[in-house]
Parts: structure tokens; C-alpha cells; sequence
């Protein structure tokens, strides 16, 4: 035997008034867990982009931050601009960026978007424009060891290039009222803020990828900030 139901009303049956309620209940619990709303306001743009420490090969990028106050800002990406093309050289989750990997005698233009936790993004900052340095086929390291009115540096001269060098000449500017006190390893000049340092001639054949360390004690008043460019020869250094 088989039995058949005649339902002629939906509403009324057992089966679905059972199975409506089941549903309507996961329905309002799962309506009650879901967040209230999804974020979908992209940030605002960030501020106009401050560069500094420019190099043959780099540079550092610092910006005022951008604003998003429902999910917040995640993160920023850098992103060179060149006409249609766009590509993204630094991401970060701060308001600065060290750019590495540069071309050397480049133009860029650059502007800083910021994206938020649902990934939306902002409109595009301010943009900031900048040259990188001529490479030289050199790389300096200056650190100095400051006490109150005086100051001991060690600089690094290393031959980035191809070539050897048969004798160097370093030139950099101080920033400030520095004076070189007593210099070693070199022959040191000073005029007003600018210094050069040459080679003796123990020290002036410096094969590529070898370096020479030099060196001077000095005097301020005020701060003592360090170089900001250097060349050897002529040419900037990286």
C-alpha cells in the first residue's frame, strides 16, 4: 500500500510550518552574529609625500597619514607614475618608505595610496617628484662618535665600479658649523662648509670592490648632523 497527501494548504501543513520555524530561527541567528555593516568608505588620500636622502640608487619618502575611521587604514603602497603605467615600489603599514633599487639619473613621480581593512583604496596623494644621483661607482660610509663640542668621524671609500682607482679625491659639505680638527689617512682641506680629503700615496690604489677607511676628529657648536652627499672623483656617490 502507498498513501498519498493531498496538501491543499501549504500554510497549514505540519511539515512546513516545522521547517519554516527551523529556518526562520538560523535566519535570525546568523543575522545576529553578522557584523551590522560593511565598511565601504575607502580612505581618505594621504598628504603630499616629503622626499629626503636621495642616492643613485634610493631615496626616502615620508607623508601625512591618511584617514579612515571605520576600518581603518592597513596599509600604504608607493607607486611610481609614468603616463598610463603604474607600479608599486614600496608597501608599508607606516607613513614613511625607503625606496631601494632605483635607476640612477632617473626622473620619478610618485604617490602614496592608502588601503584599508577591506581592502578598499584611496584616492591617489599629492604626487612627489624627484632626479636620483648619477652613479659613480662609488658608495661612502660616514659615522661619527660625537661628544659635547667635538666629534670623531670614520668615513668608508669603496670602489663600486669596474676600474681601478689609481688615486681619489672625497668631497662633502658639512650641514652645519663642523671643523675638521686633525685628519688621517688622507690629506685634509677646509673651506668654510665644504671638505676635501685626497689620497697619500700608500693609499690611493683602490681595486673594484675594495675600500679605504679615513678619518678626522672635528669641532661644532649647536648639532652635529652628518654629510648628507658625497663624491669621490668628481662623481656622486651611492
Amino acid at each position: 500500500r502507498c498513501f498519498v497527501d493531498d496538501i491543499q494548504a501549504y500554510s497549514v501543513n505540519e511539515v512546513a510550518i516545522n521547517w519554516n520555524s527551523a529556518l526562520a530561527w538560523l535566519t535570525n541567528w546568523t543575522a545576529e552574529k553578522s557584523p551590522s555593516g560593511a565598511d565601504t568608505t575607502a580612505p581618505t588620500a594621504p598628504g603630499t609625500p616629503a622626499v629626503s636622502a636621495v642616492s643613485a640608487t634610493g631615496a626616502t619618502l615620508t607623508w601625512p597619514a591618511a584617514a579612515d575611521p571605520e576600518s581603518g587604514v592597513a596599509g600604504y603602497d608607493v607607486v611610481r607614475v609614468d603616463g598610463s603605467t603604474r607600479k608599486v615600489l614600496a608597501t608599508v603599514t607606516g607613513t614613511s618608505a625607503t625606496l631601494t633599487g632605483l635607476t640612477a639619473s632617473t626622473a620619478y613621480n610618485v604617490v602614496v595610496v592608502a588601503r584599508n581593512g577591506t581592502g578598499l583604496s584611496s584616492p591617489d596623494s599629492p604626487a612627489a617628484r624627484f632626479t636620483t644621483l648619477a652613479a659613480g661607482g662609488c658608495a661612502v660610509t660616514y659615522a661619527a662618535n660625537t661628544w659635547t663640542g667635538g666629534f670623531t668621524a670614520t668615513v668608508n671609500l669603496t670602489n663600486t665600479g669596474t676600474t681601478a682607482w689609481s688615486a681619489w679625491k672625497l668631497k662633502f659639505s658639512f650641514p652645519g658649523n663642523q671643523k675638521v680638527t686633525q685628519g688621517w689617512s688622507a690629506t685634509w682641506a677646509q673651506s668654510g662648509a665644504d671638505v676635501t680629503a685626497t689620497s697619500l700615496p700608500w693609499n690611493g690604489s683602490v681595486a673594484p670592490g675594495r675600500s679605504v677607511a679615513i678619518g678626522f676628529n672635528g669641532s661644532y657648536t649647536g648639532s652635529n648632523a652628518n654629510p648628507a652627499a658625497f663624491t669621490v672623483n668628481g662623481a656622486a656617490c651611492g
